[in-house]
Parts: structure tokens; C-alpha cells; sequence
């Protein structure tokens, strides 16, 4: 057997198909966010702006995160000492899941190391604890989700995005007694539209089914606190279990799930992925902290965001650049090819200093490959026309068509 060219062939399959990812060296600049500094390709760093960073509001080099981890760090030292099982509950761990709870307005909370891990965990447990249940999955969910949903052994539905009719049919179809859960995101971040929760939690009332609500993309970012979609649509109390992530909007790391006491004592109790796993550091839980604490109480950042979000995107259409419809912070330009997307990127990387990653598949579907921009609160309207010139003069370089300008 010929390891070696089992794996050469895989690579090269994704660099014919122009899918192969390149992860470029950076370290962004404590204090100057959207600037970094990038070591990939060049000798000695380049300045550069970062245009897709999930750090959405720039918490991640806010005043009172890196006091707060500087602080933790110089009283608790480094790491967490090994899982909550054997090392304990570092009291951190055990203040941040309070203010998680109380930001959903749930009984209780519960940390993991990311947002993956939650999501893997938590729905792969519910699965083996429901004898018999089915699993409602909206087919654009992301992929941890779709993950735990297989590692749960469960009977799987897909229903078409966002589609309550296609969804209430397939409810329909299975008996009344039957253990049903349906997941779903609030904000899908690849287009930027967002899901009916309501209308969802109307469907799950009717048919006896529990609801899982990913909110990664929206938590920090909505709701007068920050509590996501479900906050600022008046529906996390019509929710099971919400799941977020500290690791965006609230700028650190890490994921939890928000829900009521026995469910969250049942996912800390029987999940594989939580029970076995080093806990976060008592240093990114004290950020995570001071993050949510801040995000409560100031809507600043999240106006500002969406300020930036609204102009990035009235001027990519102004310039006849198809960006595509989207209702909220995610502003995805369309390309459809992923060769073009990855040249594009690394022409704005190479000659603009301007960093946007391509997005191609399996993350999106084939034909929609894109260039996807979260500009922040940080990012300057000069910052934005650098950027949509750079993007129109690449446009008219590579021959590629634009649409007309709004």
C-alpha cells in the first residue's frame, strides 16, 4: 500500500479543484485593530487590515479584556490544571456560566473549549438521552452541528433553509410520541440572513419537539444585552437550549450552552467532549468574563458594527460589485469560482495589504464561492473605499462582470 500517494493525491486534488486553503502568518497589532502585521510570502512583516476577523466588535484588544486576563494570569498562573472533573471548577469557570445563564435568561450554563465542541457535544448527547428521537436539522447548519447530530445515532430530517412548510411536513410524518428536536441557527453567517425563531418555536410547541438554537454569530451582537437574535426577537424564554461562543463578538474563546438546570446537568454529566477535556484556562474565562460583563452594558460597539456593516455595504453596490443580500453584520461578495476567489484574495493580500480569506466548498455550495467582509466598528469609511477601489480595479483586471451600480 502506497501511503504516500493516498495522501499526495488528496492534496492535489483540492489544488486542481482550487480549494486548497492557505492559512497566512499573522499577528494582529495590540491597541490598533483592524492593523496586523503578516510574515507569509514576504521578508519581515507587512502592515496589513484584516477584513475577516470573527473578532466582530474588536473585544479581543478592548482595554478591559486584557486587564482582566493580565490580571487573572498574574494571580492564578496559566492553565486550569486538567479537567473540571479532577481540577475543579476554577472560579472563573463558575462566574462566567452564571452570566451566561443570566444573559439568556436560562436556569444555568455550561462552558466547553469552543464552539464546535458544544455544539458536537451537547447534540450527540441529547440524541443517546432521548430513546428513539428524531433530529429536525435545517440543511444550512453549520458543520459541528451536523457532527454531533451523526455522533448521536438518531434519526436525521433535513429540512430546506429556513423553509417552515417543507419543515412542518416532515413533523407531520413522525408519530406523535416520538422524541423530536429541531436545530437551528439564528444568524447563518455565509449569507447574513437570520431564522424565524418564533415561527419555529411555533412549529415545536405544536409537535411536541425540543429546539436548539446556535446563536454563535449573534451573541454579543444583538439584543439590548447582547443576548442574540433570540433577545432582541423576545424569544430565548421560548427556547430549550441556546449555544454560543466566546470566541467571536465577546473576542476570546471558547462555547457554551444555555439552558435549564437538569438539561445542562445532564450534557455536564454524560458528554464525552466536556467530561474528558482540559477545561479553558482561568486566563480566557476571566477575558471571556469582562467581555459579556462589558457587552451587557454598552450597545456602542454593536451600533457602531452595524453603522460599518450598512456603509461597506451601500458601497460595494454603489461601485457595481455583487455583493450579495444580507440582513445583517455578514457582508458576502459574490464570485463563483474558486479559483477567482483565491486569486483575488491573494491579490488584495500581495498588492493591497488588504486581508479577506475566499470562502469556497464545502462551506458554501459549489457556484457560490465569495469574499466575505465583517467590517467592525473599528474599520474607517477610508479603510471602506481602499478596499471597494482595490476590489473594482481587480475586478476590471481579472475581466470579471459587474453588476449595475445601485
Amino acid at each position: 500500500m502506497n501511503y504516500d500517494a493516498i495522501f499526495k493525491s488528496a492534496i492535489d486534488r483540492l489544488h486542481d479543484e482550487g480549494r486548497y486553503r492557505v492559512f497566512i502568518d499573522i499577528l494582529r497589532t495590540k491597541g490598533a485593530y483592524p492593523n496586523a502585521h503578516c510574515f507569509h510570502g514576504h521578508n519581515g512583516p507587512k502592515p496589513i487590515t484584516v477584513w475577516c476577523s470573527n473578532d466582530y466588535l474588536g473585544m479581543g484588544q478592548h482595554p478591559a479584556v486584557i486587564e482582566a486576563m493580565e490580571t487573572a494570569l498574574h494571580e492564578v498562573g496559566a492553565g486550569s490544571g486538567g479537567t473540571r472533573n479532577i481540577g475543579g471548577n476554577t472560579h472563573f469557570h463558575v462566574r462566567l456560566e452564571a452570566e451566561l445563564a443570566d444573559l439568556h435568561g436560562k436556569e444555568a450554563a455550561l462552558l466547553f473549549t469552543s464552539g464546535y465542541v458544544s455544539n458536537e457535544a451537547t447534540l450527540s448527547t441529547l440524541g443517546k438521552l432521548l430513546p428513539g428521537c428524531v433530529i429536525f436539522s435545517d440543511e444550512l447548519n453549520h458543520a459541528s452541528m451536523i457532527a454531533g447530530i451523526r455522533n448521536s445515532g438518531c434519526e436525521k430530517r433535513v429540512f430546506n433553509h429556513n423553509d417552515l412548510e417543507h419543515l412542518e411536513q416532515l413533523l407531520m410524518e413522525e408519530a406523535p410520541g416520538t422524541p423530536k428536536l429541531i436545530a437551528f441557527e439564528s444568524v447563518y453567517s455565509m449569507d447574513g440572513d437570520v431564522a424565524p425563531i418564533h415561527a419555529l418555536c411555533d412549529l415545536a410547541d405544536k409537535y411536541g419537539a425540543l429546539t436548539y438554537l446556535d446563536e454563535v454569530h449573534a451573541v454579543g451582537m444583538y439584543g439590548a444585552r447582547g443576548g442574540g437574535i433570540s433577545e432582541r426577537d423576545d424569544a430565548a424564554s421560548r427556547v430549550t437550549i441556546i449555544e454560543g461562543t466566546l470566541g467571536k463578538a465577546f473576542g476570546v474563546m471558547g462555547g457554551y450552552i444555555a439552558a435549564d438546570r437538569n438539561i445542562v446537568d445532564c450534557i455536564r454529566s454524560y458528554a464525552p467532549g466536556f467530561i474528558f477535556t482540559t477545561s479553558l484556562s482561568p486566563v480566557l474565562a476571566a477575558g471571556a468574563l469582562a467581555a459579556v460583563r462589558h457587552l451587557k452594558a454598552s450597545s456602542e460597539e454593536r451600533e457602531g458594527q452595524q453603522a460599518g456593516a450598512a456603509m461597506l455595504k451601500a458601497k460595494l453596490r454603489d461601485a457595481g460589485l455583487p455583493v450579495m443580500d444580507s440582513v445583517t453584520h455578514i457582508v458576502p461578495l459574490l464570485v463563483g469560482c474558486p479559483v477567482k476567489a483565491k486569486r483575488i484574495s491573494d491579490i488584495l493580500l500581495a498588492e493591497y495589504g488588504l486581508y479577506v480569506q475566499p470562502i469556497n466548498f464545502p462551506t458554501v455550495p459549489r457556484g457560490t464561492e465569495r469574499l466575505r467582509f465583517t467590517p467592525g466598528p473599528v474599520h474607517s469609511e477610508a479603510m471602506m473605499d481602499e478596499l471597494v477601489g482595490a476590489l473594482v480595479e481587480i475586478w476590471g483586471r481579472l475581466e470579471m462582470e459587474r453588476v449595475e451600480a445601485a
